[in-house]
């Protein structure tokens, strides 16, 4: 009879300790002020659920949460599969293979609050070569004034800058397929899409769930990349959930601030359970 070993919580104990003072105080923290009405810090009157249902009868809460929830679903739509299409075509030579990686990773190492002041000077119609090109194309000059344009700026930033992570993720993937997989594809004369389809793409699941559920998270609440860029507009076509947080964190709103923070916490925690309940799923149906 199996005994189950419990030594192993020694050696998490301490990253737990740590996780709990850095995550759970301050979460706690915020749930409190969320019941009160603060002036200051130090004086405070209990409200109860009224900045709960003050956001949640808002209309502009749900307008926000419409275009996060739209802005997260053209990145997903547009990063996963480009993300598959590169792991595809990286080259199988070890020499190429390291090249490629450190390349496709450049644009991860640039830091998130530099993001946008490049991609900014880009645009630069004096400056940036985008902005000379992009004229020649139909691209406006007052582009911040078109709620289409900035979204494309937006969207193409974040595409820019996280579609490596999709990258090396299915590529780290695609690298524990035997390659007696292939060569029986190839003697049965199996398409590229028949081994996408039979071969490679099972492989890919796990790792694709977990990329869907990072790219979720950090798309859904997106504000360091995208509040310099426009500040939400024009006329708050970009106020995404984390750009109004921002806003009322800026007017020192901190009642309704740590409201709505609790809020988009719950609709993140919801998410990422629902994505480990799946993962659950294809686990055991690995297992039989």
């Amino acid at each position: 009879m199996k005994t189950q070993d419990s030594s192993g919580w020694v050696f998490v104990a301490p990253a737990m300790v740590i996780m709990g003072l850095v995550g759970l105080v301050p979460l706690l923290t915020v749930v409190n002020y969320s019941f009160f009405e603060i002036f200051i810090l130090e004086s405070r009157f209990w409200v109860g659920l009224e900045w709960y249902t003050e956001i949640i009868r808002a209309p502009r809460f749900w307008s926000s949460f419409g275009r996060s929830t739209l802005f997260s679903a053209l990145i997903l739509l547009i990063q996963i599969p480009l993300g598959i299409a590169i792991a595809l075509c990286i080259p199988r030579g070890k020499f190429w293979v390291g090249i490629t990686l450190a390349l496709v990773a450049l644009p991860l190492l640039v830091p998130w609050n530099m993001i946008p002041s490049l991609w900014l000077s880009l645009l630069n119609p004096e400056t940036g070569i985008l902005g000379r090109i992009l004229p020649n194309l139909g691209w406006p000059d007052d582009w911040k004034l078109s709620a289409p344009h900035t979204w494309a700026v937006i969207i193409a930033m974040d595409v820019w800058h996280w579609t490596s992570l999709v990258v090396i993720l299915c590529y780290s993937a695609l690298t524990t397929i035997p390659a007696a997989y292939y060569q029986a594809a190839a003697i049965d004369g199996a398409s590229p899409w028949q081994v996408f389809r039979h071969i490679q793409l099972p492989r890919l699941l796990n790792v694709l769930l977990m990329a869907i559920l990072l790219r979720f998270m950090d798309s859904f609440m997106i504000y360091t990349e995208a509040f310099p860029i426009n500040a939400g507009g024009p006329d708050g076509a970009t106020l995404f959930l984390a750009v109004d947080l921002g806003e009322e964190i800026k007017a020192f709103n901190y009642g309704p601030s740590a409201a709505r923070s609790v809020i988009y916490f719950l609709i993140i925690v919801s998410v990422a359970w629902l994505f480990s309940k799946a993962q659950g799923k294809l686990d055991r149906a690995g297992a039989t």
